[in-house]
């Protein structure tokens, strides 16, 4: 049946959808290194200032707080510039469908650390939303491309590190379960990731527009939003859970660029893509 983990599950793949295409917006008035350095800061510095009033600073645990930390030295920070160039050189449709395979990693790593293992209708829905998903954005891909493996690689491995979060930090959680917590010392430590990358690459100036701005500051709240509610769904649920629902986001991601114009006029395939995703999603939901 729904409930709260679900839900914040699936308001997390809405999100994500959303900051994808509008990462697609601000690339075209940003490198993705310089827009990195916009997005995350600026996510990071809403959270400070919410943060006295969201966090539950006397449950305050160390060990908590070392593992979000070392979560924040990868994600969002290296995700983000994985992502960010991915969406640069193969678009976001293409990120999105090899990024499906993050709930994998997540089931895998879930099945090693809390000995998780999916009944046979959680695999079936998760095989279900993982390739409609796929197919959803293939298809809104248009025609193919000979990509390089390079360009390829850039969102294999940005999956696989969000496949290794999702049970990372459900560890962290049992130790203080305290989702904003977790958001803020994650963006914490990659805020100064990214910061330090900007300064060594760009040691200059560089000319800010306000598109590129405006864009980046919609992407940064978008996707904070996002990690916050997945972070919230995983205090509440099982990796097994939230990790496919979360990888619904390519529903998200057609909607949100149709209504930008981002996203030719569904055909086939990918109207095929999203029956297959509902499907897994209300399966999952369901058992």
């Amino acid at each position: 049946m729904l409930d709260a983990a679900h839900v914040l599950a699936l308001a997390s793949a809405a999100c994500f959808g959303l900051g994808l295409v509008l990462m697609q917006r601000g690339l075209a008035f940003l490198p993705p290194l310089r827009g990195s350095a916009i997005s995350v800061p600026l996510a990071f510095l809403v959270m400070v200032v919410v943060a006295p009033f969201t966090v539950d600073w006397p449950d305050l645990d160390l060990t908590a707080i070392g593992i979000f930390a070392a979560i924040g030295i990868l994600f969002p920070s290296v995700v983000v510039l994985l992502t960010y160039q991915s969406n640069f050189r193969i678009g976001p449709y293409l990120t999105a469908s090899l990024g499906n395979l993050a709930p994998l990693f997540a089931v895998l790593f879930a099945i090693l650390v809390f000995g998780e293992w999916p009944s046979w209708p959680q695999a079936i829905a998760i095989a279900t939303i993982v390739a409609g998903a796929t197919a959803m954005v293939s298809g809104a891909n248009g025609r193919a491309r000979d990509w390089r493996l390079s360009a390829l690689l850039l969102p294999l491995t940005a999956a696989m590190i969000r496949g290794l979060v999702q049970p990372t930090v459900k560890i962290g959680l049992e130790y203080w379960p305290d989702p904003f917590a977790a958001l803020l010392f994650c963006y914490l430590v990659s805020t100064a990731v990214l910061l330090a990358a900007n300064a060594i690459r760009w040691r200059e100036p560089f000319a800010l527009t306000r598109e590129g701005l405006a864009w980046f500051s919609g992407v940064g709240i978008a996707n904070g939003a996002a990690v916050l509610l997945m972070y919230g769904a995983l205090n509440r649920g099982s990796v097994m859970e939230v990790a496919p629902l979360v990888a619904a986001f390519p529903l998200a991601t057609l909607a949100f660029g149709w209504f930008f114009a981002t996203t030719r006029r569904a055909d086939a395939r990918t109207a095929f893509g999203v029956a297959l995703a509902v499907a897994g999603v209300v399966l999952l939901i369901v058992y």
